[in-house]
Order: structure tokens, then C-alpha cells, then sequence
């Protein structure tokens, strides 16, 4: 599919595409830039645009083009920004953000409809991938029995399953979404489970619902339909959360990484 802003290429056949051809930082995108964008991104689930040199005020400036910022329910933001999350890790890290596969925030009753990275430092020798998963594929790639069975199901999404760990007596927010829904921009169906924030399927015994889940979050996170995004300095990731999950890989203990990322507010439910 061709896009008149830039060019794009696909990065595999299922998920993610690097986009050449626009500056995010030189200036606010135009409405085609925008439009066209939004549609890459419910086609591929994730962007890649490298060679973007970003401020924190233009990342926010490049986010709220697509909507009002999303502040994160589970850590932090930055103190003058809270709209912005720093992604830090280095020699004295206990963890890494998104440590387990996630769509990002699944707990919120509005989860947010995208994310945008920049990176601003990468790891001297390697690592700090970052594997995404298409959530169109692993609901296409089920049987049509499975299909059926999960069609009338929900699950609850509940925050302290991914963040009750670091801080035990903080109230988490949780939600109720269909476990199939589909996408507002293509209409496809998408596979809406993932194992950092999916507690249990509502409908069904919890031995159930645990041997289902198991096998949901493998099937998820299959390699056939993930693609590892490789990271550099001042490169840009743009992903879908009704779409994909994602996985951030900590293969570069003890180095540093660098990032800063904002999330772009939901405007529905997931359906």
C-alpha cells in the first residue's frame, strides 16, 4: 500500500514498517502527513523512523497531533512533564520497563491508543530490542473452534498483576474488555489478552481460565508473527496498542539506554 507523505517498507510480512521520507521534529505534521500515519499504523502496528532528532517538548507536540497525552496509571511520569515516561535503565537497574509481553496500560478502562519512543541512547554493544507481536495474526491464526469459544468471552485487565510488585499497597486500575475486539481503523479482529496485565477470563472456572490464558499468551507471543525492532540512537517507534504487544528485551546489563515516550489517549472502549 502506497502512502503519498513517504515511503514505507515492511518489516515483516505481519507486523511493523520503516517509514522514510518525514522529519517528526522539524515541524508539526501536516493533516495528509497524519492521516496517512494513522493508517500505516493500523495496517503494520508499529513505525519505525529513524534519524529524528527530538526535544521532549517536540515529542510532545508530535503526540498531541494525534490526540490528548495519556498519563500513565501505573508508574511515574517526569516531574516537570508527567505526560512523559523516561525509559532508563543501566548498571544499577533491578528491572526494565515491559519486562513481559504487554499492550501497553490493557488495565485502564480507556487503554491508550498508541505509544511513541524515542530513543535517545542505545547500548555501546548491542541489545535492547525491542520483539512486537501482531494481535491481528495470533486471532487469525486461531481455529475457527477457539474462534467461537472466545467470542462471547471478557477478561479482567488489572494493573497490580504488572505493577504490584514494585509498590504492593497502591491501588491499581482494572478492566473488563471482550477478549476478541477489533480494530476502530481496519475493522480487523484482533486477540486482546496479554500476560502482564490479563488476570483471568470472567466467564469460565479459573482452572479454566488459567489453561486458556497459557495457551492465548503463548500463542500471542509466537516468533511467526513478532518481528525484534532494533534500536539506535535518535530513533522513533510509533505503535498501535489495539493491535500489537511488545517485549522489551534486557540482554545489556550493565549498559545504559536512554529513552522517552509518550502515550497517545484512547477516545473508546475496546469493542
Amino acid at each position: 500500500m502506497s502512502f503519498a507523505s513517504f515511503e514505507i517498507s515492511p518489516i515483516t510480512p505481519f507486523v511493523g514498517a520503516d517509514v522514510d521520507g518525514i522529519d517528526l521534529g522539524e515541524r508539526p505534521l501536516s493533516d495528509a502527513e497524519r492521516d496517512d500515519v494513522i493508517r500505516a499504523l493500523s495496517i503494520h502496528g508499529v513505525l519505525r523512523f529513524k534519524r529524528q532528532s527530538l526535544t521532549i517538548d517536540t515529542l510532545m507536540r508530535l503526540g498531541r497531533q494525534f490526540g490528548e497525552l495519556h498519563i500513565h496509571t501505573g508508574i511515574s511520569g517526569m516531574k516537570e512533564n508527567p505526560e512523559v515516561t523516561e525509559i532508563y535503565s543501566d548498571e544499577t537497574s533491578k528491572h526494565v520497563n515491559g519486562e513481559l509481553w504487554h499492550s501497553d496500560l490493557s488495565c485502564d478502562e480507556v487503554p491508550p491508543l498508541g505509544s511513541i519512543l524515542h530513543m535517545r541512547q542505545v547500548p555501546r554493544n548491542g541489545g535492547g530490542d525491542t520483539a512486537f507481536s501482531s494481535s491481528y495474526t495470533a486471532y487469525e491464526r486461531l481455529s475457527d473452534s477457539m474462534k467461537r469459544y472466545l467470542g462471547g468471552l471478557t477478561a479482567t485487565h488489572d494493573g497490580a498483576v504488572a505493577f504490584g510488585r514494585f509498590d504492593p499497597n497502591k491501588t491499581y486500575t482494572r478492566a473488563v474488555h471482550p477478549v476478541i475486539t477489533h480494530h476502530p481503523v481496519s475493522g480487523r479482529k484482533v486477540l486482546y489478552v496479554n500476560r502482564a496485565f490479563t488476570s483471568h477470563i470472567n466467564e469460565v472456572p479459573r482452572e479454566e481460565s488459567d489453561a486458556v490464558l497459557r495457551f492465548l499468551y503463548d500463542h500471542s507471543e509466537r516468533p511467526e508473527w513478532s518481528m525484534r525492532f532494533h534500536w539506535e540512537d535518535d530513533m522513533v517507534a510509533f505503535w498501535d496498542n489495539r493491535c500489537t504487544q511488545h517485549l522489551a528485551i534486557w540482554d545489556y546489563f550493565p549498559e545504559r539506554r536512554l529513552g522517552h515516550r509518550v502515550q497517545i489517549a484512547g477516545d473508546r472502549k475496546p469493542a
